[in-house]
């Protein structure tokens, strides 16, 4: 008989706390950032978006945290990926949902295994990483 180990999955109050670590490192930088978490079926647990913030923002953290869920990699980490002759060159056109490989978007792991992602969008992509990060470390 085997063994399975259960994971817990992504909550609405581990979405909360991301969302809140992420908006506590942008103030601290002086961003004003739109994020937004997703559970591993790509479903949004959490939103927020700062009031300063261009409204762009609330679209590019989504799809940010859509492209690190699905690629289950910082988004930081595949921009190469996607330049002509690159592994994922095609890929945006496979899906039904457009990806965006600028950094901010993070997967967010527990016990090894993959349980939603985390999307930062309103301040310097090297920032939103920085920030979507720093969010994912406050859960870890």
């Amino acid at each position: 008989m085997s063994t399975t180990t259960a994971v817990a999955p992504l909550t609405t109050q581990d979405a909360e706390i991301l969302v809140d670590a992420a908006r506590r490192a942008a103030e601290a930088a002086g961003a004003t950032v739109a994020v937004t978490v997703l559970d591993a079926g790509g479903h949004l647990l959490a939103f927020r978006r700062d009031d300063r913030a261009v409204l762009i923002a609330g679209e590019t953290s989504t799809r940010k945290a859509f492209t690190a869920l699905q690629l289950n990699a910082p988004t930081a980490d595949l921009v190469d990926a996607v330049q002509p002759g690159g592994p994922f060159h095609t890929l945006p056109t496979a899906l039904d949902r457009p990806l965006l490989f600028i950094a901010g978007g993070v997967p967010v792991h527990r016990d090894g295994r993959l349980i939603g992602a985390i999307g930062v969008g309103g301040g310097a992509p090297e920032q939103d990483h920085e920030f979507a990060t720093a969010a994912v470390q406050v859960l870890a």
